[in-house]
């Protein structure tokens, strides 16, 4: 049985050949003590069929899908699912990752209190590691990201993802929106935690790995030179 839920938020989750972890992910998102009022997944292109593990979910959630039969890119998986939902407040929701029970509570609590800011972000774990994030500052923000994709933001500002993008693209997001005039609200708590994995967030590499000399070593990894071509692009779309 779908408990009451907020008319407010909508939840939007692409996933890629992510349907084991999803199990985890709307599991959670189920045990919410501020129920959204619609939830998407975005089925992009996956061979490991992620509408089986929303079927089972049917009865405890307000959840529909959508199908590319192609793989798009996570940019256009998160634009196509808003533009299918209608509630002022969106949540972007990696497929890997699980809420804590008053998430979306302690989210939507952060607006409300701070009607400045056109969105709300908090810390998350990666893992057994801790992503701490800080107060929103635009000129740390051009330095390096600490703003992960899953975050509330009011509809009417969100200007939608770069689908150009294969990396960055939430550094992108915020940026843009910073660029527009747009606060976020920093909450220091983990509300989220993502298992490592062998795709998506948890190709993630530590910081030492990006400050190595790799060229002086005369090898450089793929991930590091994906990486850095990848940062390239949005440094100089916005000029930083």
């Amino acid at each position: 049985m779908i408990m009451e839920s907020t008319p407010d938020i909508a939840v939007v989750i692409p996933c890629h050949e992510h349907a084991t972890e999803l199990v985890k992910t709307l599991a959670a998102l189920s045990a919410q003590s501020l129920m959204p009022r619609e939830v998407v997944v975005v089925d992009d292109g996956s061979t490991d069929r992620p509408e089986d593990v929303v079927a089972m979910f049917r009865d405890r959630l307000p959840i529909t899908t959508i199908r590319f039969d192609v793989n798009r890119g996570a940019p256009a998986a998160r634009n196509a699912g808003a533009d299918a939902t209608e509630a002022p407040f969106l949540l972007f929701l990696d497929a890997d990752a699980e809420l804590v029970p008053d998430a979306l509570q302690t989210f939507h609590d952060a607006l409300d209190q701070h009607p400045e800011a056109s969105f709300a972000y908090a810390d998350f774990l990666w893992g057994a590691k801790r992503f701490r994030g800080r107060p929103f500052d635009r000129k740390a923000l051009e330095r390096r990201n600490y703003i992960h994709t899953t975050s509330l933001l009011r509809r009417e500002a969100f200007p939608g993802f770069d689908e150009t993008l294969r990396k960055f693209q939430d550094w992108d997001l915020w940026l843009t929106m910073a660029e527009r005039g747009t606060v976020g609200v920093w909450i220091d708590r983990d509300l989220f935690r993502i298992e490592p994995r062998t795709q998506g967030m948890s190709r993630w590499m530590p910081r030492i790995a990006h400050v190595i000399p790799w060229q002086k070593l005369g090898f450089v990894p793929k991930e590091i030179s994906n990486y850095r071509e990848a940062e390239d692009i949005v440094r100089k779309k916005h000029g930083i």
